[in-house]
């Protein structure tokens, strides 16, 4: 069996939406699954020392602009949504539970999360949001407002982002392909090449 894609994410990220949409049918073009790995950023950007980008100075005003060109290029719907950038602990934290107990609904989940976010502008590091998504899904409600509380389920998190950025993932999305990094949701194309010819 092929290796499975290891796609890594933001919530608060706008590209991370943007390859969320596509990474799972690009995989299923291949024969693989993906692995969904949620990240924070700002370990990350501890890290790098960088920033989100729409709060550095001059590339601020273009990368929202390009994060809404995007958008509309590839046909998805993005409307910037306030406040921007939040705290994704609460929706990673929902991922790591569903992906534990029902692994089949973890793609589901994430893309209701970032649309919940990114199309209807709802805060999702709102703990309540972050359940009522996982609710509309017919997913337990109750579990996932435990898990957003359960120590397991924080120090889960904890390690995956510390695994991610030993691993040097510095940013989001960050899709890994047969040991093959490549970053942005502007690379998926180049990974889909990757997986058609083995490399290149």
């Amino acid at each position: 069996m092929p290796a499975p894609l290891e796609f890594y994410f933001d919530f608060s990220s706008p590209y991370g939406y943007l390859a969320a949409t596509r990474v799972g049918p690009l995989a299923r073009r291949f024969g693989r699954e993906v692995r969904w790995h949620p990240i924070l950023l700002g370990a990350a950007f501890k890290a790098t020392g960088m920033a989100p980008l729409p709060l550095v100075p001059l590339k601020g005003p273009y990368s929202v602009r390009d994060m809404e060109r995007s958008a509309r290029f590839m046909g998805i719907t993005l409307r910037m949504p306030q406040p921007f950038p939040i705290a994704t602990q609460a929706p990673a934290r929902a991922v790591c539970w569903v992906r534990r107990k029902y692994p089949e609904q973890v793609e589901a989940l994430i893309l209701a999360l970032y649309r919940a976010y990114f199309v209807d502008g709802i805060d999702i590091s709102a703990p309540e949001a972050t359940v009522s998504c996982a609710a509309g899904l017919g997913l337990d409600a109750a579990g996932v407002r435990a898990a957003l509380a359960d120590l397991a389920i924080k120090d889960e998190l904890k390690a995956e982002v510390e695994a991610a950025v030993g691993l040097g993932v510095f940013g989001s999305p960050y899709l890994v392909v047969d040991g093959e990094p490549f970053w942005g949701a502007d690379r998926l194309e180049q990974a889909e090449r990757w997986l058609a010819l083995g490399g290149f």
